[in-house]
């Protein structure tokens, strides 16, 4: 299965499309797909607590009572994990932030269940898209800390999405393909 994370208080903008070309893309490979709506659920921010490393460092998990370990689940369940997120000021959509936040602390100090888990990444940007690649480089490096291998970066901007778009049905596509023939 393939879980596609996707983050934007926009259901009907660039970046639900960008998601839906993914997953059209995926099933067009007879991959299993499941879609994770970030925005849906209400992650808190990190509260560093114990003095910044809490249970995550002790026992992988995380205090806070929310989304959290549901989505984390999902994720460890996942064959591979497809990112989607539109771009806010060169960077991830806040609440993927916060979410990543809080796996990074889990996974790097004590869990490390999601080392080598492949993954895609899709950046969505409006105006300019300047911000685009530098908001994937971000986006992989946080996911390197855990040892997730990505195996795709894709810009998607005012600019290109006309091509692009078409584009992402056969990253989709490949991508599931690519996980199919490692199971």
């Amino acid at each position: 299965m393939i879980l596609v994370i996707w983050a934007s208080p926009n259901t009907d903008g660039l970046t639900a499309s960008a998601k839906d070309k993914i997953v059209e893309g995926i099933k067009a490979a007879n991959g299993e797909v499941e879609l994770l709506h970030l925005n849906e659920y209400n992650i808190e921010r990190c509260r560093t607590c114990g003095n910044g490393w809490g249970l995550c460092s002790s026992e992988g998990r995380c205090v806070i009572s929310d989304g959290f370990a549901a989505i984390y689940d999902k994720m460890k369940a996942a064959d591979g994990i497809v990112f989607v997120t539109p771009v806010y000021w060169h960077d991830l959509a806040e609440c993927l932030k916060s979410f990543l936040d809080r796996l990074r602390r889990c996974e790097t100090a004590h869990n490390h269940l999601l080392r080598d888990k492949e993954c895609m990444l899709v950046a969505c940007a409006g105006g300019s898209g300047n911000g685009a690649v530098q908001c994937l480089e971000h986006l992989e490096e946080i996911l390197g800390h855990m040892g997730m291998k990505v195996k795709e970066r894709l810009p998607v901007i005012q600019f290109n999405k006309g091509y692009m778009l078409p584009a992402l049905i056969g990253a989709g596509e490949a991508f599931a393909v690519h996980i199919q023939n490692k199971s």
